[in-house]
């Protein structure tokens, strides 16, 4: 028995007025039809090119990050680096007549190690030994991100004592006007560490009896300056960081490794340390297939506005298909990797889970409120990646653009008066209009992305650096997006009809999750 009710020496020929010619969908300039029977068009390198406007996040990462991948639960590693995770917060000393202890007592001005005089200002060529703590994971680098809860690292946590202290290194410890709760730096000594202890275990001044993961560093101070150790108000140093911002607040409180030192004709080899700045995570694929038939004689009715109804359907399901796409990047949540169906993770899930977090209301958002905004997300201590391009909804780009517009018209005297944030100009990026607007933190590119009009999230900042759309290939078999032709199923095998089917299975892949942004 033959597998199609029809030969398959006649292929469909499509109306020209359909707006779908043969090289609107044949990528490697294939000469056979669209329309040749049990034949897999390859859409994968030209599909993006579909409804641009209506699709510009899916456009963006097929464009500038796709990376096939070979396994539907695909892994990946994260790298972060370690040169600006050098930084410690002082959570107590040890003072004279005092065991090695980390108590309120220790918040104390900092005090000779020996001596009679218990809070007596240090001076150069003191001994102090100072209990040290970080918000961040020794493995991996992970750090806090901007107000968000999900992963919070407090200050002492477990798997965040320091591993960089070393002897001969040179660390900068600020100091506060009064005693405890000022978190206000006024000045700093420097001390030459000596010793640095094993990680301990110390009481947290929390009432709640809390345990900081801290090492004890000794070092002879070779700056002095009268002060007290800066510590958080309420003398509690176990608590949350991750709403706070780096400058001005949480730079303030921590300690630096500023060089380091060694004595004429000191030894070659000293001691080191290795950082890990390795974090794995995974991502799933999604299958997503779009099928359309209809029978012979339906394809054969020549109708009034575009006599080929087969090709205008033809066309359209391709528009549908990568819409789908476009929103599950956008709004999807992963599944687990024994789950099935599985479902890929979307930008939006993916931030509001992990992500920077900010608001946005155009009624009452000033320019300078949202020049804060940009300060955090692209401090460069914190994320020193500016590949981001933003995507917002229709009320955000219009409200940027009358900001823009503003400056523009009623302050814009070039040469004379400077403006932070303005419109500078337009240009075309993979077919999508992009405006470029200028701010003292760098250009904008902004993209209206219609499908955050029905959503709470007003703009989206993606790092393209740490995106990828993963389209599973392995084994011979390309499961990019690709049209089959003349499927065949129990249902319509030997019927005098036709089905196709457009078929996906990719993924999106999310690392990083300090380089994205999210306003609502």
């Amino acid at each position: 028995m033959a597998d199609t009710s029809y030969p398959q020496t006649t292929p469909l020929a499509l109306a020209t007025s359909s707006g779908l010619t043969e090289g609107y969908g044949a990528s490697q300039g294939s000469s056979l039809s669209t329309g040749d029977l049990r034949r897999r068009y390859d859409f994968s390198d030209r599909f993006s090119e579909l409804a641009i406007d209506q699709t510009p996040f899916f456009r963006f990462v097929s464009k500038v990050a796709k990376k096939p991948t070979d396994d539907p639960s695909f892994k990946f590693t994260e790298k972060r680096q370690s040169i600006m995770k050098r930084y410690a917060y002082a959570v107590g000393q040890v003072i004279v007549g005092d065991a090695e202890k980390c108590d309120d007592a220790s918040f104390r001005a900092f005090n000779k190690a020996t001596g009679s005089a218990a809070n007596e200002t240090i001076e150069v060529g003191d001994t102090v030994k100072v209990f040290m703590a970080t918000d961040y994971e020794s493995a991996g680098n992970i750090q806090n991100v901007h107000n968000q809860s999900s992963g919070a690292i407090k200050i002492g946590a477990a798997g965040t004592a320091p591993e960089f202290f070393m002897p001969n290194q040179i660390v900068q410890i600020p100091l506060a006007s009064a005693g405890n709760g000022s978190p206000t730096a006024v000045d700093y000594c420097l001390i030459r560490v000596t010793a640095v202890g094993a990680e301990v275990d110390k009481a947290s001044l929390a009432s709640t009896a809390s345990v900081l993961k801290c090492k004890l560093v000794t070092g002879t101070v070779i700056r002095a300056a009268s002060g007290a150790l800066t510590s958080f108000s309420g003398n509690d140093p176990v608590v949350d960081v991750y709403n706070k911002e780096i400058s001005g607040t949480l730079e303030e409180m921590r300690c630096h490794v500023v060089g380091n030192s060694y004595e004429e004709g000191s030894s070659l080899l000293g001691k080191t340390w290795k950082d890990n700045p390795y974090s794995t995570g995974y991502g799933q694929t999604q299958i997503f297939r779009t099928e359309f038939g209809m029978t012979n004689t339906a394809r054969a009715t020549v109708l009034k506005y575009e006599p080929n109804e087969w090709a205008r359907v033809w066309r359209d399901k391709l528009i549908e298909h990568k819409w789908d796409i476009e929103q599950a990047g956008i709004f999807g949540t992963q599944t687990g990797a024994s789950i099935d169906p599985k479902h890929t993770q979307g930008a939006v899930d993916y931030i509001l889970g992990y992500g920077n977090q900010f608001s946005l209301d155009t009624a009452t958002k000033t320019v300078d409120n949202f020049l804060d905004d940009m300060s955090k997300y692209l401090d460069p201590r914190y994320n020193n990646s500016k590949a981001s391009v933003y995507f917002c909804s229709t009320e955000v780009y219009n409200w940027l653009h009358k900001v823009g517009g503003y400056f523009s018209n009623n302050m814009g005297l070039e040469g004379q008066l400077n403006y932070d944030m303005a419109i500078a100009g337009r240009k075309s990026v993979f077919g999508l209009d992009t405006t470029v607007i200028s701010t003292v933190y760098g250009d904008m590119n902004l993209v209206r992305c219609i499908a955050l009009d029905r959503s709470h999230v007003k703009m989206m900042g993606i790092n393209m650096n740490h995106v990828k759309y993963r389209p599973l290939v392995g084994n011979g078999i390309n499961r990019d997006t690709s049209v089959y032709v003349g499927v065949q199923t129990l249902e319509n095998t030997g019927t005098d009809k036709r089905v196709d089917m457009i078929l996906t299975e990719a993924g999106f892949e999310w690392q990083m999750p300090e380089t994205h942004a999210i306003w609502t």
